[in-house]
């Protein structure tokens, strides 16, 4: 029993136990700041977002990798629609290319019977094509301070909006996991679809789905970046399937399906930017950040297996 507790709690340990590491190695270059945790917070939201719908995938038993290239697309779309149409257009558009995305997963996942794997790696490369394309590779700029205010890039008082985005994506998911018959049937699909089909669950139906979810997640996603940054840019976005994807597994999901855990989730987007936060307060250049990301997600892998076989 304790051993299994310690095991469900250990993204919460986790994260105390390196932000108590940081602030004593890093209390004299400033990470207690109150300037660097309010950045912690906004370089950690859009992933917490992202890695909420995420949570839903792979209780489904399947896996998104395209969130990031679709990101980045989303932007493009927005800012181009933005500076002909003005801004509630452009996100309306902008939400319209991620579902259209999320319907193209779905489709080929469900109905054609292409593993979620493949579907979305390929989307992956689509994505990022066409928002070079239709960008020329350039930034797209964004003019509008009202959409730049409240798509990331505006303080409530010395609060980044970006932490309400967060925090409303986190008790949205939770509560959609926990405590409806959606949230239910995610998880018997990715526990045992033989059996969730037998029981009446439409499997298919719900792994269509989970696959609009994280594609309307990262279209929100692409929008805050768009508005944080002031432009649509094709590069926002990427390799972030990579950091959802640990930061979903770190928190107690398994890839394996069966599991959801959006609480977990949002702590490991979390611990994800204060270890980054903390690296890059050490010194350390991007490339060496994306080693220790790397090793984060071999370790969260591991961790799931443990999770299953025990």
């Amino acid at each position: 029993m304790l051993k299994s507790r310690w095991r469900e709690n250990i993204i919460y340990i986790a994260l105390i136990l390196v932000f108590i590491i940081f602030a004593i190695t890093l209390g004299d270059r400033g990470f207690l700041g109150t300037n660097n945790l309010l950045n912690i917070v906004r370089q950690s939201a859009i992933i917490a977002i992202v890695a909420t719908a995420m949570v839903f995938v792979l209780a489904a038993g399947e896996i998104d990798l395209s969130v990031g290239a679709v990101a980045g697309l989303v932007s493009v779309v927005a800012a181009l629609v933005i500076a002909t149409h003005g801004p509630m257009i452009g996100v309306f558009a902008a939400l319209a290319t991620g579902l259209a995305v999320g319907i193209v997963n779905g489709l080929l996942t469900t109905r054609i019977g292409v593993p979620s794997f493949l579907t979305t790696l390929a989307m992956m490369g689509v994505a990022k094509g066409v928002s070079m394309w239709i960008s020329n590779t350039a930034a797209v700029p964004i003019l509008e301070d009202g959409f730049n205010f409240w798509f990331g890039g505006g303080d409530l008082g010395r609060v980044p909006v970006l932490l309400p985005w967060m925090l409303l994506a986190t008790i949205i998911g939770h509560v959609l996991l926990r405590k409806t018959g959606f949230g239910r049937r995610v998880l018997a699909t990715g526990g045992n679809p033989i059996a969730a089909r037998y029981t009446g669950v439409d499997t298919a139906g719900i792994k269509f789905k989970v696959l609009m979810m994280t594609a309307l997640a990262a279209s929100v996603a692409g929008l805050l970046y768009a508005g944080r940054l002031e432009s649509g840019r094709y590069q926002l976005g990427e390799g972030d399937e990579l950091s959802v994807i640990a930061a979903a597994v770190l928190g107690g999901n398994s890839l394996f399906g069966g599991k959801g855990a959006v609480l977990g989730a949002v702590c490991g987007a979390l611990l994800i930017g204060i270890i980054n936060n903390g690296l890059l307060l050490m010194g350390l250049d991007y490339s060496q950040q994306l080693i220790v990301r790397g090793i984060i997600i071999v370790l969260a892998v591991a961790l799931s297996q443990v999770k299953k076989t025990t």
